[in-house]
């Protein structure tokens, strides 16, 4: 009998859990701060609320929390979410206490991410979440995402629980806080944006939701694909082979990329920087196959893992800073590729969909921010416009 009773024991042991889909409907990649000690503010015993709009909605929700760029532990105190109002306010019967481990509070180990326990919220597409979370005894060196296009708030105590803040500052970075990710009835596919300030939203409206990514999102609310999730892996400064702000692309693929839950789709504009910090630094420019050269190995890393790969043009930058005629020649050579290569799974256009017809190395005007290299809100739209919906099937 012994024996039916151990495999009796080990059916029971081996029947699957419901299955659960999980999408990362909001990111925001990683980063060391960078500021110096003497200019960061004192996180003991501060509240932090951060406004978030997500891209897609389910039936729970999950924060993932990061203190990966530290070498130390990190102590979280109360953490809650909640539909957000105006500047952040808790919209009142929204509030959710974020438990991890089921428990309240937590420390992070140094170098790693935390993701809460499922959190009973659900929530509609293009929903915006406001979440604070407490640090009881602050944090030296956090895990911060430099651009943020959105105002962020510290306050002292614990006001997680508090509709409005009362004594709050605001803080440029956002903190700790890296994505959000909520669960599906059936699975829903992941799109990252990787890429650099343009993907970031640098020069967007401030708390508009305006970068290229998230005018992307509501096209496809628009277009009725509603279980789409965009992840935005953007960084400002950030470069495909060489170290700028944040790893190089090659180096935080496997992190950014495909460790994300649901990634079906990578949609790649890296570069412009590569090329433009070589120029202004006096060093010997990447050739166009050193830049070729990262897109394949993204794109062999990617297939290895069933993701598909959409190469987007480099855009034009005449008139920036670090501009130069033989800069512009490995951007042509790279966008020819792009245009033309079948190695990867589809490509978007973005450069001749912001470009001046009159001098395509140049950006429109209508779409310039004003420093030749950024788009403006318009600018972002056309981007997100240039894109066929077709090729995330």
């Amino acid at each position: 009998m012994r024996p039916l009773l151990l495999l009796a024991a080990f059916a029971l042991t081996a029947t699957p859990v419901e299955a659960q889909h999980w999408s990362r409907s909001w990111m925001a990649a990683p980063l060391a701060w960078s500021a110096p000690a003497d200019k960061r503010p004192d996180l003991t015993d501060r509240t932090v609320r951060q406004v978030v709009r997500l891209s897609n909605g389910g039936a729970r929700i999950r924060l993932r929390l990061s203190n990966e760029m530290a070498v130390a532990p990190l102590t979280i105190g109360a953490v809650h979410v909640a539909l957000a109002g105006e500047d952040g306010a808790i919209l009142p019967g929204t509030d959710r206490v974020v438990a991890f481990n089921r428990m309240q509070g937590a420390t992070l180990s140094p170098r790693a991410p935390l993701l809460s326990d499922p959190i009973d919220l659900p929530v509609k597409p293009l929903t915006r979440l406001t979440i604070s979370i407490h640090l009881p005894q602050g944090a030296v060196t956090p895990t911060v995402h430099a651009y943020t296009a959105a105002t962020n708030w510290i306050a002292p105590g614990d006001q997680t629980a508090a509709i409005s803040l009362t004594g709050a500052t605001t803080i440029g970075p956002r903190l700790i806080l890296s994505a959000v990710e909520v669960e599906t009835a059936r699975p829903a596919p992941t799109i990252v944006t990787l890429g650099d300030s343009i993907t970031d939203g640098v020069r967007a409206t401030n708390d508009s939701n305006r970068r290229w990514p998230d005018l992307l999102a509501e096209r496809f609310q628009k277009a009725g694909r509603r279980n789409v999730a965009i992840a935005n892996a953007g960084i400002s400064a950030n470069r495909l082979l060489s170290e700028g702000e944040g790893y190089n692309a090659l180096a935080r693929f496997d992190g950014d990329v495909l460790a994300v839950p649901g990634v079906r789709y990578v949609v790649i504009l890296e570069g412009v920087n590569d090329i433009g910090a070589a120029t202004a630094q006096k060093r010997p420019l990447p050739s166009a196959e050193d830049l070729i050269g990262a897109y394949r190995q993204m794109i062999a890393r990617a297939r290895g893992n069933g993701v598909k790969v959409i190469l987007a043009t480099i855009l034009p930058y005449k008139g920036a800073g670090y501009w130069s005629e033989e800069g512009e020649a490995v951007r042509v050579a790279v966008n020819d590729w792009i245009r033309t290569t079948d190695e990867a799974d589809g490509m978007v256009d973005l450069a001749k969909a912001i470009a001046d017809l009159a001098d395509p190395a140049r950006m429109a005007k209508p779409y310039d921010v004003g420093d030749a290299l950024h788009p403006n809100d318009a600018g972002f739209a056309a981007m997100a416009a240039a894109f066929d919906l077709r090729l995330f099937r």
